[in-house]
């Protein structure tokens, strides 16, 4: 089997229901990609997004035109916060799967607005929780976070490393959605699995992140921030190989795993239907090599102006994806090179330059 591509024997498998995809965050970077993948597999699927202000509106927008040409797709401009609002929207379409991958993001801004964090990822999270209760759903998959593995340095990060030690609001929360998850896979029996994805790249990225960044600035003739003076490893993770483990793992419902014991709790799986993966690349690059592959594509070298780390930043990131290859037989395998050039003409094409 090519571990680094779809199989056939994937896409013939039986998906878990026939009914509504419901996919939160629409109008972001991953849930366009994901909602943009299901349309085109002809699943029926149903957007929820605000378009919040978070970031550039007119991007979110533009994700949302290219999902309308699909005929049959609906965005639901819906708060996570606004419970009422929420109910309303499970009511009327009744989903059987949720991919629920809108949150606040961000490291540094949950420095600024704590409660941004507060108000989306936990009061949000669990009016999501609820609703999939009432609705008793085939199965929730949510947006988890390598930021969990916080003040952790044994690489690479493994699902079943503890994560006590958050060093920034956005990860604690990120870990508070996985507790709150297994507490409703515990008394619900919902099946549950939380990604841990890590620094996700690709065409229709995200403003806020360092390669959408790097490229704006190299091309406006402006200097770069290199934190922690370029000692920094990031295990980028190509967008597709992002959705293609999304739709792997979203196809196989959480169960509970028998050989969980409450003496020697394995932190990754549970007596109850609950699951986490790592999706990363499994393959660390270094800042200045990333910066490097932009210079070399943008035809430009970057004026760089060397920084100390950030609070709440960590120094490397690097995903153990064994168990996602073990119950998925699915890699991640672009490189960054590819991942790179692919990002890099996506945006010389959109903003055109």
């Amino acid at each position: 089997m090519n571990l680094g591509n779809r199989d056939q024997a994937h896409m013939m498998e039986a998906r878990p229901s026939d009914g509504v995809h419901l996919v939160t965050g629409t109008a972001g970077f991953i849930g366009y990609h994901l909602a943009d993948r299901y349309l085109r597999e002809r699943r029926k699927v149903i957007g929820l997004d605000c378009v919040n202000d978070y970031y550039d509106p007119k991007l979110k927008e533009d994700r949302l035109r290219q999902l309308a040409k699909y005929d049959g797709f609906v965005n639901h401009r819906v708060r996570l916060e606004d419970q009422r609002a929420l109910d309303q929207v499970f009511d009327s379409i009744r989903p059987r799967v949720v991919v629920h991958l809108a949150a606040q993001a961000g490291v540094r801004y949950s420095l600024e607005n704590p409660r941004a964090y507060i108000d989306s990822n936990i009061v949000g999270f669990i009016n999501v929780l609820e609703a999939c209760r009432r609705h008793n759903i085939d199965h929730l998959v949510y947006a988890s976070s390598s930021s969990v593995y916080g003040a952790n340095t044994k690489l690479p990060f493994s699902v079943g490393d503890t994560v006590d030690h958050p060093i920034s609001l956005y990860a604690a929360t990120k870990k508070s959605n996985e507790l709150m998850a297994h507490t409703y896979s515990h008394l619900y029996r919902i099946p549950t699995t939380g990604l841990r994805f890590f620094t996700v790249y690709g065409p229709w990225g995200r403003p806020d992140m360092a390669m959408f960044i790097f490229t704006k600035a190299i091309l406006a003739g402006q200097p770069i921030k290199v934190f922690n003076n370029g000692n920094m490893l990031r295990d980028f993770t190509y967008v597709d190989d992002i959705v293609e483990g999304v739709v792997r793992v979203t196809d196989r419902p959480a169960q509970p795993n028998p050989l969980w014991s409450s003496d020697a709790p394995d932190p990754a799986s549970s007596n109850a239907p609950y699951k986490l993966q790592n999706i990363g690349n499994n393959h660390p690059i270094e800042l200045m090599h990333l910066i490097a592959l932009l210079e070399a594509r943008l035809g430009r070298k970057a004026e760089k102006i060397m920084m100390p780390i950030q609070e709440g930043d960590v120094p490397a990131t690097y995903a153990n994806v064994d168990p996602l290859i073990a119950d998925t037989g699915f890699k991640p395998s672009t490189s960054i090179e590819d991942g790179v050039a692919k990002f890099v003409d996506w945006y010389r094409a959109y903003y055109g330059n």
